[in-house]
Order: structure tokens, then C-alpha cells, then sequence
């Protein structure tokens, strides 16, 4: 969440991870936001073995969700997601 106190925004994030049925359920088992995208390449540059995954911090334990998520081996980089 990021903004003043009185009028905080949700803010969607952006990742990659390896295709793969096992890695896709990991992480929607962290991240119920998660939408999984197999054929995108996102902003952030999933390579053609890559998934791009795009959550967001509109749910409650956002924080830990994120931690978890950064702290998977295969997961990169997070970054914010900006939508044209």
C-alpha cells in the first residue's frame, strides 16, 4: 500500500518465474492474488521458459505474501507493475 494515511492505494507487482505446473502452484499457494500469464513477457522481460506473474497488495498480510515470495530461490526480482 503506498500513499498518505488518509487514502492509501493498493499497488500491483510484477515477477517471473520458471514455467512449470510446480512453480506456478507454489506460488498461487503464497499469493492468491497471483494471475499467471504464459505467453506475456510483462514489462519486467520473462524469457520465452518464464511465466510472468502479476499480484497486487489489495489483501490482508500483503507484507508476508511479498517476503515469501522474494524469498523463493527462483524469483528474481519483484517490480512494480504499470498498466498502459
Amino acid at each position: 500500500m503506498y500513499g498518505p494515511p488518509d487514502g492509501l492505494r493498493s499497488l500491483s507487482y510484477e515477477f517471473c518465474i520458471p514455467a512449470g505446473q510446480r512453480f506456478t502452484a507454489e506460488v498461487r499457494s503464497i499469493d492468491p492474488t497471483a494471475q499467471i500469464y504464459t505467453h506475456a513477457r510483462g514489462r519486467i522481460g520473462c524469457t520465452a521458459d518464464q511465466h510472468l506473474v502479476i499480484g497486487h497488495t489489495h489483501q490482508s498480510r500483503f507484507r508476508e505474501v511479498l517476503q515469501a515470495l522474494a524469498a523463493l530461490a527462483y524469483v528474481e526480482r519483484i517490480e512494480q507493475a504499470f498498466f498502459e
